[in-house]
């Protein structure tokens, strides 16, 4: 029932007798106690009263002095006609006093059996009123003159979230009680409606809040040293936890939240919050640069269209991780407070589409087309997957990371595969290079510099990683496997160098350089001068060799025993170097057949320093147009020609020089000192032909 403010009037003072003039005396409004007064008072009172109710011509008589003094509308406010009793001034009915008559009848509604309620209840005059309160309410908060700047609620937000509540609540309980009563129908319609609109005006303000949410960089924390003073940097530390919401757009969030959930529209604020936070998410993912890619659209890609999304791809991934997942986490639980399994249903729901989304790209790229150039990416990939998902295993259920790790482990298992399957493709691009044209001037072959730098890279940036992936994915095999080379044998390999057992990865780089052995060789044979295809099996060989030594990741994984083989194949390309051509010069001092019957014969001398050079005369020609880029290699040659040759050449020449005319003939045939020899041998391998009788003078 609506409350009545004003008070009655007395039955017995509209009676006009006697009992009417002591009821004027002695009522009082309602709520209120009758004064105490003596018989003397009384009488005087009745008397007073006796007076001025028969002498009304009295009154009249003095009217015109009162109307000087009161106004006609004065007397009108203290009682209408004359002799009424006057009334307090109307109270203005507003949604907070409406509210409060709202909360008494639904709580006598809940303290009574239903079917007691349903047998005698009345629907009370003031909850239409109430109802056009709300209304107006609403009319209001969704006018664009009263929106708040910024999405935040009204500062009258607590009676209108109350209202909400009410609304929410009257409904429920008459719908309830009224369920088969069609007179109450429109009444239980109305609060339907009523409550839709301001649900639908909390779903708008929901979403406006979220919607306002700041870019926060990926891996921002704030320096000890940058902090104003220690209590901002607390708040700062604390809203940090949050993906972009201050504390207090926390709160309104939870409040709407937990209306939107009591009143049934729960699925309402959950869509909204799904939507929403995912289009951030994804507004997110392309601020650090990764933009979603189908599986299809990769596989048409051209590899340095790929490549370029391979970072982003690994920066956001390392931002899910790390930042985004535990951020959405304690987000969901703030604002969804009170409903623990809904809010773990949202973030899972929601981070795993993102996951998912990131997981689908890495093995999108681990069946596109292989080749040796994309190795370093992959394994940039493969560790981002490894090293990244322990950050994610307390912020999700246990079922949800079950399912993260297995989903994980797929992809890192197809990427592990495809790694060892570029891998062993280097095998291939070594054995494909049939070319028949040698390198001019015995330099290191192009294969050769290609294969070297592509080993010491991988092992001194990735030789932990290559070798996890040789040992753990080796021996995977998958119905939908068909890159792995069929003589693969992975780990069931044991390589043997005497004391040393090596890794499959080690294993493996053997077999790699053991190919390009047997390709340079073939190589060397293309070179119609053998020490010439000795120098260049030594270029080749000390290049290998030293990028090796080079490398202290390399060393290990080849070994020590391996590299000691290696110098000794160098030794024997030198010995041999040295019998093809300086052996053969030296046999131009050779002795015998000098000596006739005790005698040198001069002609064969002659024809002895003749030989050696016009045969010294070419090899300084031929072979100073030769490369031997290794200084350490070219100093260790020039070193061991001087010491075969210039000894001999002198022993030679001061047993022999005298022999000869001293003038034209000896300068005929004596045309080198063993200092000439020795400048001459220095010039050797350095790609510049010259010829020793441009630097006679």
């Amino acid at each position: 029932m609506e409350k009545n403010h004003m008070p009655e009037k007395s039955s017995s003072f509209n009676k006009g007798d006697d009992n009417g003039k002591n009821s004027v005396v002695g009522d009082t409004f309602p709520g209120t106690e009758s004064p105490k007064c003596s018989n003397e008072e009384k009488s005087a009172a009745a008397e007073i009263t006796e007076v001025e109710i028969e002498k009304p011509e009295e009154l009249k008589a003095g009217q015109t002095e009162i109307e000087e003094i009161e106004k006609p509308e004065e007397k009108q406010k203290e009682g209408g006609e004359l002799g009424e009793p006057t009334s307090p001034p109307e109270i203005e009915y507003t949604l907070e006093t409406a509210s409060e008559d709202i909360e008494r009848f639904l709580s006598n509604i809940c303290t009574s059996k239903e079917e007691e309620v349903g047998a005698g209840l009345e629907i009370p005059e003031f909850i239409e009123k109430y109802l056009d309160l709300v209304e107006e309410k609403i009319s209001k908060l969704e006018s664009p003159e009263t929106k708040v700047k910024g999405c935040q609620l009204p500062e009258d937000d607590a009676s209108f979230l109350k209202a909400v509540d009410q609304i929410s609540k009257l409904y429920t309980n008459l719908s309830t009680v009224f369920k088969l009563d069609s007179n109450h129908g429109p009444l239980i319609d109305r609060i339907c409606r009523i409550q839709q609109r301001a649900m639908s005006y909390l779903e708008d303000e929901f979403r406006s809040l979220l919607e306002e949410s700041r870019t926060v960089e990926p891996y921002q924390k704030q320096e000890v040293g940058d902090e104003p003073g220690q209590d901002q940097s607390a708040e700062s530390n604390e809203e940090s936890n949050f993906p972009g919401y201050s504390l207090e757009v926390l709160a309104n969030l939870n409040k709407i939240a937990m209306k939107m959930i009591s009143g049934g529209y729960e699925s309402e604020c959950c869509e909204a919050y799904m939507i929403t936070r995912r289009n951030i998410i994804e507004k997110t993912l392309r601020n650090l640069g990764f933009e979603k890619i189908s599986i299809d659209e990769v596989q048409k890609m051209q590899w340095e269209s790929l490549e370029r999304e391979i970072p982003p791809w690994i920066k956001a991934f390392k931002h899910c991780a790390n930042v985004y997942f535990s951020g959405e986490r304690k987000l969901a639980d703030t604002i969804f407070s009170g409903y623990p399994s809904l809010s773990d249903s949202l973030f899972s729901n929601l981070t795993r589409g993102v996951f998912i989304e990131l997981l689908n790209f890495a093995e999108a790229v681990a069946i596109s087309k292989r080749s040796t150039e994309k190795l370093f990416k992959f394994l940039d990939m493969y560790e981002t997957l490894r090293d990244n998902l322990s950050a994610t295993v307390s912020v999700f259920s246990e079922e949800c990371v079950k399912e993260l790790k297995a989903e994980t482990s797929t992809a890192r298992c197809r990427i592990g595969e495809t790694v060892i399957c570029i891998f062993c493709d280097l095998e291939n691009s070594i054995m494909s290079d049939t070319g028949k044209t040698p390198v001019p001037a015995g330099a290191v072959h192009p294969l050769t510099r290609y294969t070297m730098n592509y080993l010491k890279y991988a092992c001194d940036e990735y030789k932990g990683t290559l070798e996890q992936v040789f040992k753990e994915h080796a021996k995977i095999e998958r119905a939908d496997s068909t890159s792995r080379p069929r003589d693969y044998e992975g780990d069931s390999q044991n390589y043997n160098n005497d004391e040393e057992n090596h890794s499959p990865f080690s294993g493996q780089l053997m077999r790699i350089m053991d190919l390009l052995d047997s390709i340079l060789e073939a190589k060397s044979k293309l070179y119609k001068d053998v020490s010439l295809s000795c120098i260049f099996m030594m270029n080749n060989g000390r290049y290998i060799l030293q990028k090796i030594k080079g490398s202290a990741e390399t060393r290990q994984a080849m070994g020590d025993t391996w590299c000691r083989k290696r110098s000794s194949y160098l030794r024997n390309y030198h010995q041999t170097y040295k019998r093809e051509t300086w052996m053969k010069l030296l046999g131009c001092l050779n002795l015998e057949g000098l000596n006739v019957n005790g005698k040198v014969a001069k002609p064969v001398l002659k024809e002895r320093f003749k030989s050696f050079n016009a045969m010294f005369e070419e090899i300084h020609k031929t072979q100073s147009s030769w490369v031997v880029s290794d200084k350490q290699l070219q100093s260790e040659l020039r070193v061991s020609i001087s010491a075969i040759v210039i000894p001999a050449y002198r022993s030679f020449l001061g047993r022999f020089s005298g022999y000869l005319d001293p003038g034209r003939q000896t300068e005929k045939y004596i045309k080198f000192q063993p200092e000439d020899i020795e400048t001459y041998i220095d010039e050797l391998f350095d790609g510049n032909p010259t010829s020793t009788t441009k630097r006679k003078t």
